[in-house]
C-alpha cells in the first residue's frame, strides 16, 4: 500500500476489524486469492480497510461483488462530483437509520464541502442544506428510499447520463446500510472505545478517504474481479454507464450464485412475494409483522426466514438473538454472510427498479 505509513496502515487494519461483530473476518495477513486482491485495492483507492466491505470476507465471492458495487459508483472517477456522490451516500444512510454509515461518509462530505451539508444531512434537515446541488441530490436520495405515488415522483436533478451515478450510489448505500446494521457497531470505532474520540476518527477517516482519491484507478478497473454477466432487467437503470452496469450485474450474478447454495427455496419465495408488495415504508418497531410470511416456513427454516426479512426491512434491529438462531444450525461464518448480502441486495434492488433512470422533458418528476 503506498501513500499511507505502514505502520499507520497496521493501526487502521485493526480499527477497521474490531468494528466487525458476528463473524470473524479475514485478517490481512492471511488473505489470499480473491481477498488480497479487494484488500490491496481496496486500501489503495478507499484509503482503508473499509469494515462495510472486509464484513463479507468470510465469504470471498460475495466481498467482491460488494467492492465492485462501492468502487465502481462512488469511488471510482466519474462525470458526477464526489461530494454530489457522498451526499446520495449520507441521506440514504439517514433515511435507512444506519448512524456508521452517516458518521463516515457525513465526514467525507464534510472534508469535500463543508460542515453544513453534512450536518443538515445528517440531522434529517435536508431542506436547510445551502448549496442547491447537495440538497437537490440528498432531497432525491431521501425521497426515492420509498416507491413514489403515480404523478408524485421526486424532481430528478441529473441527466440521463449521470443517473448511473446517482442510482448506483443510492443502490450500493440501501445494500451497504443492512449489511452495516447486521454486522458493525454504530461508530467507526469498537464499542469499546470512548465515544469522546470519535470526532477525531472522523476527521482522519476523512482525511485518508479523499486522500486516497489520487491513487484510484480509471473506471472499470474493479470489474475483472468476477466474471461477465448480462444485465438483469431490474438493472436497466445502469445501462448509460457500461462500467455500473458490469458491476451491478456482476455482483448479482455473484450473490445470486452463492444464494443458490445456501438459502432455501421457500425462503427465497417468501422474501420475494413481500418485495413485491412493499413501497419502501418501515414495518414499524416491533417484530410482530415477521410472523405472518415466516407461518409458511417449515419450522428449519424459519430462522432464516427471520434473519432474510429483517435484514431486508428492518435490519436495525437485528441483535444476537436473531443471528445466534440462525447458526444453531448453521453455525459458518460464510453462510451468514451470504444469506444476509442475498436479502440485502434483494432490497436494494427492488429500491432501485422504482427510481427514475431519467428527468422528464419538461424538468419535472422524471421517468423510469
Amino acid at each position: 500500500m503506498t501513500g499511507v505509513a505502514p505502520v499507520t496502515a497496521r493501526a487502521m487494519r485493526g480499527l477497521a476489524l474490531a468494528q466487525i461483530r458476528f463473524v470473524t473476518p479475514v485478517r490481512p495477513g492471511a488473505a489470499d486469492g480473491p481477498t488480497a486482491r479487494v484488500y490491496r485495492q481496496m486500501e489503495r483507492e478507499f484509503g482503508v480497510l473499509a469494515p462495510p466491505v472486509a464484513l463479507h470476507s468470510p465469504a470471498p465471492e460475495v466481498m467482491t461483488a460488494a467492492w465492485l458495487m462501492l468502487r465502481e459508483t462512488l469511488i471510482a472517477p466519474g462525470t458526477v462530483d464526489r461530494a454530489v456522490r457522498e451526499a446520495v451516500a449520507a441521506a440514504v444512510s439517514t433515511a435507512n437509520t444506519c448512524p456508521y454509515c452517516v458518521s463516515v461518509h457525513g465526514a467525507t462530505l464534510r472534508g469535500l464541502a463543508g460542515g453544513q451539508a453534512a450536518g443538515a444531512i445528517a440531522a434529517g434537515r435536508v431542506a436547510e442544506v445551502a448549496e442547491e446541488r447537495l440538497r437537490e441530490a440528498a432531497h432525491w436520495a431521501t425521497a426515492t428510499a420509498l416507491r413514489p405515488r403515480a404523478g408524485e415522483a421526486p424532481h430528478v436533478p441529473f441527466t440521463a447520463a449521470e443517473a448511473p451515478e446517482y442510482i448506483g450510489v443510492a443502490v450500493v448505500f440501501h445494500y451497504l446500510n443492512r449489511m452495516v446494521n447486521a454486522f458493525l457497531e454504530d461508530a467507526p470505532m469498537p464499542a469499546s472505545a470512548p465515544r469522546a474520540g470519535l470526532g477525531m476518527v472522523q476527521r482522519v477517516l476523512s482525511h485518508v478517504i479523499r486522500g486516497a482519491s489520487r491513487r484510484t484507478g480509471g473506471a472499470g478497473a474493479s470489474l475483472g474481479l468476477l466474471p461477465q454477466e448480462p444485465e438483469p432487467a431490474d438493472l436497466l437503470w445502469a445501462r448509460a454507464n457500461p462500467h455500473i452496469a458490469q458491476a451491478f450485474a456482476r455482483a448479482a450474478g455473484a450473490v445470486d450464485r452463492a444464494a443458490r447454495q445456501v438459502v432455501a427455496p421457500g425462503v427465497m419465495d417468501v422474501l420475494d412475494r413481500e418485495l413485491k408488495v412493499w413501497d419502501g415504508a418501515p414495518r414499524g418497531l416491533g417484530r410482530g409483522w415477521v410472523e405472518a410470511p415466516l407461518a409458511e416456513l417449515a419450522p428449519a427454516d424459519r430462522p432464516a426466514g427471520r434473519l432474510a426479512l429483517l435484514v431486508a426491512f428492518a435490519s436495525y434491529q437485528i441483535d444476537a438473538a436473531v443471528i445466534e438462531a440462525y447458526r444453531k444450525d448453521r453455525p459458518d461464518d460464510a453462510d451468514l454472510v451470504v444469506l444476509a448480502s442475498w436479502a440485502a441486495l434483494s432490497a436494494a434492488r427492488r429500491i432501485g427498479s422504482w427510481m427514475p433512470a431519467a428527468p422528464a422533458a419538461n424538468g419535472g418528476p422524471g421517468t423510469g
